[in-house]
C-alpha cells in the first residue's frame, strides 16, 4: 500500500502539533504540519503531497490565495478544510477526499 503524504496548514501551533501527532499515528499515512503559508507552499514544491488539509484560523481571503498558489504549483492537489473534531472525523475527511 503506497504511503498517503498529508500536508496540514493551520494557523495555532497547538492544534498543528495534534494534527502532527494524528496523521503520524496511522502507519499509511504521512503527516506534514505548518503553520506558514510560505513553507506550506515551499513544500508542496518540493515534496509529493497527496493532499492539503486547511485548519481552521485561515481567513477567506487568504484561504482563497492560498487555494490558487497551491493549485498553480500542482494543479491536480487535492486539497479539503479541516473542521477539526476527533481522530475518527479525520480518518473520514481524508477517505473521503482520496476516494
Amino acid at each position: 500500500m503506497k504511503t498517503l503524504t498529508i500536508l496540514y496548514i493551520g494557523r495555532n501551533q497547538e492544534i498543528t502539533d495534534t494534527m502532527n501527532r494524528l496523521l503520524n499515528a496511522r502507519e499509511e499515512w504521512k503527516g506534514i504540519t505548518t503553520c506558514l503559508e510560505e513553507e506550506a507552499l515551499v513544500m508542496v514544491k518540493d515534496i509529493p503531497i497527496d493532499l492539503v488539509l486547511l485548519g481552521n484560523g485561515i481567513s477567506a481571503a487568504a484561504e482563497e490565495k492560498l487555494r490558487a498558489d497551491l493549485i498553480r504549483i500542482r494543479p491536480a492537489l487535492k486539497i479539503i478544510q479541516h473542521y477539526g473534531g476527533g481522530s475518527g472525523l479525520l480518518y473520514s475527511e481524508i477517505m473521503t477526499a482520496i476516494a
